[in-house]
Protein backbone atom coordinates (compact mmCIF):
# COMPACT_ATOMS: atom_id res chain seq x y z
CA UNK A 1 0.00 0.00 0.00
CA UNK A 2 1.75 3.01 -1.20
CA UNK A 3 0.15 6.85 0.38
CA UNK A 4 0.25 9.79 -1.91
CA UNK A 5 1.11 12.68 0.51
CA UNK A 6 -0.78 15.62 -1.91
CA UNK A 7 -4.10 13.44 -1.55
CA UNK A 8 -4.07 11.23 1.79
CA UNK A 9 -4.74 8.18 -0.70
CA UNK A 10 -3.33 4.80 -0.15
CA UNK A 11 -3.61 3.81 -3.56
CA UNK A 12 -4.24 0.16 -3.67
CA UNK A 13 -3.34 -2.17 -6.23
CA UNK A 14 -4.87 -5.10 -7.59
CA UNK A 15 -1.67 -7.20 -6.68
CA UNK A 16 -1.79 -6.15 -3.14
CA UNK A 17 -5.08 -6.69 -2.44
CA UNK A 18 -6.62 -10.05 -0.57
CA UNK A 19 -9.19 -11.14 1.72
CA UNK A 20 -12.12 -8.95 2.09
CA UNK A 21 -10.10 -6.30 0.07
CA UNK A 22 -9.90 -7.75 -2.67
CA UNK A 23 -13.57 -9.34 -2.60
CA UNK A 24 -14.97 -5.73 -2.32
CA UNK A 25 -12.55 -4.62 -5.34
CA UNK A 26 -14.00 -7.40 -7.57
CA UNK A 27 -17.26 -6.62 -6.44
CA UNK A 28 -16.92 -2.84 -7.32
CA UNK A 29 -15.24 -4.00 -10.81
CA UNK A 30 -17.15 -6.22 -12.08
CA UNK A 31 -20.57 -4.99 -10.41
CA UNK A 32 -23.13 -3.13 -11.78
CA UNK A 33 -20.82 -0.06 -12.29
CA UNK A 34 -18.63 -1.79 -14.97
CA UNK A 35 -21.57 -2.99 -16.82
CA UNK A 36 -22.42 -0.95 -19.82
CA UNK A 37 -21.35 1.91 -21.44
CA UNK A 38 -17.80 3.13 -19.39
CA UNK A 39 -18.71 7.32 -19.25
CA UNK A 40 -15.96 8.05 -16.76
CA UNK A 41 -12.70 5.80 -15.39
CA UNK A 42 -13.51 3.52 -12.12
CA UNK A 43 -9.82 2.07 -12.10
CA UNK A 44 -6.38 3.85 -13.26
CA UNK A 45 -4.28 2.28 -15.54
CA UNK A 46 -2.78 0.76 -12.82
CA UNK A 47 -5.50 -0.71 -11.46
CA UNK A 48 -6.36 1.53 -8.47
CA UNK A 49 -9.91 2.34 -7.97
CA UNK A 50 -10.75 6.18 -8.42
CA UNK A 51 -12.85 8.58 -6.84
CA UNK A 52 -14.44 7.64 -3.66
CA UNK A 53 -14.05 3.77 -4.09
CA UNK A 54 -10.18 3.11 -3.15
CA UNK A 55 -10.79 4.43 0.00
CA UNK A 56 -14.04 2.05 0.40
CA UNK A 57 -10.86 -0.60 0.52
CA UNK A 58 -9.87 0.99 4.04
CA UNK A 59 -12.65 -0.78 6.02
CA UNK A 60 -13.93 -3.55 3.57
CA UNK A 61 -16.89 -4.43 5.95
CA UNK A 62 -18.10 -0.12 5.57
CA UNK A 63 -16.44 0.32 1.88
CA UNK A 64 -18.65 -2.94 0.61
CA UNK A 65 -22.01 -1.55 2.57
CA UNK A 66 -21.86 1.87 1.08
CA UNK A 67 -20.92 0.53 -2.61
CA UNK A 68 -24.20 -1.32 -2.56
CA UNK A 69 -25.77 1.68 -1.01
CA UNK A 70 -24.84 3.50 -3.81
CA UNK A 71 -25.55 0.54 -6.39
CA UNK A 72 -28.76 0.07 -5.54
CA UNK A 73 -28.95 3.88 -5.55
CA UNK A 74 -27.81 4.55 -9.13
CA UNK A 75 -28.99 0.99 -10.65
CA UNK A 76 -32.42 -0.03 -8.42
CA UNK A 77 -33.80 3.37 -7.56
CA UNK A 78 -37.51 4.70 -9.51
CA UNK A 79 -35.68 8.13 -10.41
CA UNK A 80 -35.65 8.76 -13.96
CA UNK A 81 -31.70 8.75 -15.09
CA UNK A 82 -32.02 12.96 -15.81
CA UNK A 83 -33.67 13.52 -12.04
CA UNK A 84 -31.09 10.96 -10.56
CA UNK A 85 -28.17 13.16 -12.34
CA UNK A 86 -29.76 16.10 -11.45
CA UNK A 87 -29.51 15.45 -7.71
CA UNK A 88 -26.22 14.17 -8.22
CA UNK A 89 -25.18 17.03 -9.64
CA UNK A 90 -26.73 19.44 -7.00
CA UNK A 91 -24.33 17.40 -4.20
CA UNK A 92 -21.21 17.68 -6.97
CA UNK A 93 -21.56 21.54 -6.94
CA UNK A 94 -22.67 22.00 -3.37
CA UNK A 95 -19.30 20.06 -2.17
CA UNK A 96 -17.08 20.96 -4.74
CA UNK A 97 -16.96 17.45 -5.52
CA UNK A 98 -14.52 17.09 -8.96
CA UNK A 99 -14.75 13.87 -9.25
CA UNK A 100 -18.55 13.50 -8.67
CA UNK A 101 -19.58 16.49 -10.95
CA UNK A 102 -16.84 15.33 -13.93
CA UNK A 103 -18.22 11.28 -13.53
CA UNK A 104 -21.51 12.56 -13.45
CA UNK A 105 -22.08 15.45 -16.02
CA UNK A 106 -20.73 12.96 -18.42
CA UNK A 107 -23.54 9.90 -17.16
CA UNK A 108 -26.18 13.25 -17.12
CA UNK A 109 -25.15 14.18 -20.69
CA UNK A 110 -26.02 10.10 -21.72
CA UNK A 111 -29.04 10.55 -20.06
CA UNK A 112 -30.42 13.75 -22.20
CA UNK A 113 -29.64 16.65 -19.92
CA UNK A 114 -28.17 19.69 -21.78
CA UNK A 115 -25.13 21.50 -21.37
CA UNK A 116 -27.03 24.91 -20.36
CA UNK A 117 -28.92 22.46 -17.90
CA UNK A 118 -25.52 21.02 -16.77
CA UNK A 119 -24.16 24.23 -16.15
CA UNK A 120 -27.35 25.86 -14.59
CA UNK A 121 -26.60 22.79 -12.16
CA UNK A 122 -23.16 23.44 -11.54
CA UNK A 123 -23.89 27.10 -10.73
CA UNK A 124 -27.01 26.74 -8.88
CA UNK A 125 -28.57 28.62 -11.22
CA UNK A 126 -32.35 28.95 -11.78
CA UNK A 127 -33.32 26.45 -14.08
CA UNK A 128 -36.87 26.21 -16.06
CA UNK A 129 -37.84 22.43 -16.60
CA UNK A 130 -40.93 21.44 -18.25
CA UNK A 131 -41.38 18.21 -16.39
CA UNK A 132 -42.67 18.94 -13.28
CA UNK A 133 -41.27 15.60 -11.02
CA UNK A 134 -37.82 16.91 -12.43
CA UNK A 135 -38.10 20.33 -11.05
CA UNK A 136 -39.78 18.75 -8.09
CA UNK A 137 -36.50 16.51 -7.72
CA UNK A 138 -34.08 19.52 -8.61
CA UNK A 139 -35.67 21.57 -5.69
CA UNK A 140 -36.04 19.13 -3.49
CA UNK A 141 -32.24 17.93 -4.02
CA UNK A 142 -30.86 21.94 -3.39
CA UNK A 143 -32.82 22.15 -0.24
CA UNK A 144 -31.66 18.44 0.71
CA UNK A 145 -27.98 20.18 0.17
CA UNK A 146 -28.21 23.17 1.45
CA UNK A 147 -29.58 21.58 5.20
CA UNK A 148 -33.73 21.13 5.67
CA UNK A 149 -36.60 20.56 3.44
CA UNK A 150 -38.41 23.49 4.73
CA UNK A 151 -42.53 23.82 4.46
CA UNK A 152 -43.06 25.78 1.42
CA UNK A 153 -40.31 23.21 -0.50
CA UNK A 154 -42.00 20.21 0.90
CA UNK A 155 -45.71 21.54 -0.72
CA UNK A 156 -44.42 22.45 -3.78
CA UNK A 157 -42.58 18.74 -4.17
CA UNK A 158 -45.10 16.82 -2.44
CA UNK A 159 -46.99 16.45 -5.15
CA UNK A 160 -45.70 15.96 -7.83
CA UNK A 161 -43.20 13.35 -5.54
CA UNK A 162 -44.91 10.80 -3.81
CA UNK A 163 -43.08 10.08 -0.24
CA UNK A 164 -40.90 6.96 -1.84
CA UNK A 165 -39.51 9.41 -4.52
CA UNK A 166 -38.63 11.78 -1.31
CA UNK A 167 -37.05 8.75 0.36
CA UNK A 168 -35.25 7.81 -2.68
CA UNK A 169 -33.90 11.34 -3.17
CA UNK A 170 -33.24 12.13 0.05
CA UNK A 171 -31.40 8.68 0.20
CA UNK A 172 -28.86 9.16 -3.03
CA UNK A 173 -28.71 13.19 -1.26
CA UNK A 174 -26.96 11.43 1.57
CA UNK A 175 -24.73 8.93 -0.06
CA UNK A 176 -23.29 11.45 -2.59
CA UNK A 177 -22.64 14.16 0.31
CA UNK A 178 -21.21 11.00 2.05
CA UNK A 179 -18.95 10.35 -0.80
CA UNK A 180 -18.01 13.83 -0.98
CA UNK A 181 -16.87 14.44 2.31
CA UNK A 182 -14.93 11.73 2.32
CA UNK A 183 -13.12 12.39 -0.85
CA UNK A 184 -12.87 16.36 0.55
CA UNK A 185 -11.08 14.50 3.57
CA UNK A 186 -8.73 12.17 2.13
CA UNK A 187 -8.11 14.88 -0.83
CA UNK A 188 -9.07 12.67 -3.68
Amino acid sequence: MTTDPTTRQHAFTPGELDGDRLALYRSITEGPRAKGPRLFALVSDDGVLQGPFNEFLLRPALGDALQRLGAAVRYEGALSGRSREMAILVVAAHWDSAFERTAHEAVGRAAGLTEAELAAIAAGAPLDLDDPVEAAVLRLARALAAGDVDDATWAACVPPLDRETVFEVTTLVGYYATLALQMRAFRV
